[in-house]
């Protein structure tokens, strides 16, 4: 939690900006994020979410708030539901980092991918929803909502390759043989082809807010990874699900989908093809064995912050372990790709 002896200086902020009255303001840190501590800020009747730098040391280019606002703040008016941006704090003297407040939104954040407790028809229900926010994103026009800086149009396979691979070799921690032979692999087999939207870069279930009671996203939430790039990563990303099992880290993999009303991955592309118009299938078990190795990258700097006792989340060293397992099928998916295109 923020430590009392800032919340004076949290609340002397929050009035500054109109955000907050006399009365004290209360603070909770919510769980679930692995990067940017993020608590409930309460104010008398008022409520919002304040989302932090963590202290400490940090690797580069991580933990950019400062993009999850401006990229959230672009949105607000597209069909892409998102948060209301209030106020953002680049002064580390306020609460010891950079931060930013926005609106808190009242509905349901889904942790498991099986969503356990609901009929087949409203499991269905809630990854067309997925799919058609995901979708609508990517249909997001970005130089007209001020985007046109926030990234770099073209080679964004090769720009994250190098990326994660720099991160990876930056790390103390050591590195999977399977991670390695992605460092290698991967570059020198990027599909031809380039096209750039706005992508999230961690679309997945439990960063997406819906209503209530509704199949509706309400808000699309934890930006920090977002930039302009291939819009088919940020498709085959949150696919990893299908490849990954429950018993390793938050997957369907090996369940039955059809019992449990959920889509083949198959299904899932092509309803966002019919959507956008985009045939993800050619190059599939690339985008599937790049995410692979992005997301053991990601789970390698989790381990890297526990390692050096800045992690955001108490369950950091166990999600830091996925990291080899993920470089394993990731690397499977490589070579599943190779031998097709021999």
């Amino acid at each position: 939690m923020i430590k009392s002896l800032a919340l004076p200086a949290l609340q002397s902020y929050l009035q500054q900006q109109g955000l907050c009255g006399p009365g004290a303001v209360s603070v909770t840190r919510l769980t679930g994020g692995q990067s940017n501590p993020t608590y409930r800020v309460s104010c008398g009747a008022e409520q919002f979410i304040l989302r932090m730098k963590p202290s400490g040391e940090l690797l580069p280019s991580a933990h950019a708030i400062d993009r999850e606002y401006r990229v959230m703040k672009a949105l607000q008016d597209t069909p892409v539901p998102v948060p209301r941006m209030l106020a953002y704090c680049e002064d580390s003297s306020v609460l010891g980092a950079a931060f930013y407040v926005m609106q808190f939104l009242d509905g349901r954040v889904l942790l498991d991918q099986t969503l356990p407790g609901m009929a087949p028809a409203e499991r269905g229900a809630i990854y067309a929803e997925m799919n058609r926010v995901l979708a609508a994103l990517h249909g997001v026009d970005y130089k007209a909502v001020g985007l046109e800086s926030f990234g770099k149009p073209g080679n964004y396979f090769g720009r994250q390759i190098q990326r994660w691979s720099r991160q990876m070799a930056e790390s103390t921690l050591p590195i999977s043989n399977s991670m390695r032979q992605l460092m290698e692999w991967l570059p020198q087999h990027i599909p031809e082809g380039e096209e750039s939207s706005i992508v999230h870069g961690d679309f997945r279930l439990d960063n997406l807010i819906f209503h209530p009671t509704q199949a509706r996203v309400i808000g699309v939430i934890d930006w920090e990874l977002s930039t302009l790039g291939h819009p088919l990563a940020d498709l085959s990303y949150q696919c990893m699900a299908w490849h990954i099992p429950p018993s390793l880290w938050r997957g369907i993999g090996g369940e039955d989908l059809a019992a449990l009303g959920l889509p083949s991955e198959a299904d899932y592309v092509r309803q966002y093809a019919r959507a956008t118009g985009r045939d993800a299938i050619a190059h599939w078990d690339f985008y599937m064995a790049y995410n692979l190795f992005r997301m053991a990258g990601i789970l390698h700097g989790i381990a890297q912050r526990a390692h050096a006792g800045n992690a955001a989340a108490p369950d950091a060293v166990a999600v830091g372990a996925k990291a080899g397992p993920l470089a394993d099928t990731g690397w499977q998916c490589a070579q599943r790709y190779a031998a097709a295109s021999a």
